[in-house]
């Protein structure tokens, strides 16, 4: 599949934007924005933990929610590798480090982490614009600190 280059790098420029409101929403825990970011049928898989979410997407951002209540997050993505595989898909591979911090509201078993990854997504274009559809998360490092 070839599209013209002006186009692609158009549609490039969309899913960078796309992924740098599913950090700013996720970190601000701006749930209902965040949501949007995502296909109404969502994949999620987390290799780390052996996690896998199928099905509706607002069930993948409760658990997300609640598992990160009173913790304060920083995500950054970094060097995407971006393929179109047709006018309305494509999948890209984002490095990542994400800093998870528990804060004063935070359950006594939320983690101080400071993680290291990759996400592999895809993406599909509607009236909506690019959503992701299917994320799998993978973990390079971990490094955990002790308590609050």
């Amino acid at each position: 599949m070839e599209l013209d280059p002006l186009q692609t790098l158009i549609e490039y420029e969309a899913i960078r934007n796309l992924k740098a409101r599913y950090f700013r929403h996720l970190d601000t825990k701006d749930w209902a924005s965040w949501t949007e970011v995502f296909e109404p049928e969502f994949d999620h898989e987390m290799e780390f933990e052996q996690q896998y979410i199928k099905g509706p997407r607002e069930d993948f951002v409760k658990f997300v929610a609640e598992a990160l209540t009173g913790v304060i997050t920083v995500h950054h993505g970094h060097n995407p590798e971006i393929e179109l595989t047709s006018p309305t898909t494509a999948r890209a591979i984002w490095s990542f480090v994400d800093r998870l911090k528990p804060g004063p509201d935070a359950p006594l078993t939320a983690p101080t982490l400071v993680g290291y990854g990759h996400y592999h997504e895809t993406y599909v274009k509607s009236a909506a614009g690019w959503r992701i559809k299917t994320q799998r998360v993978t973990r390079l490092r971990m490094d955990f600190a002790e308590g609050k």
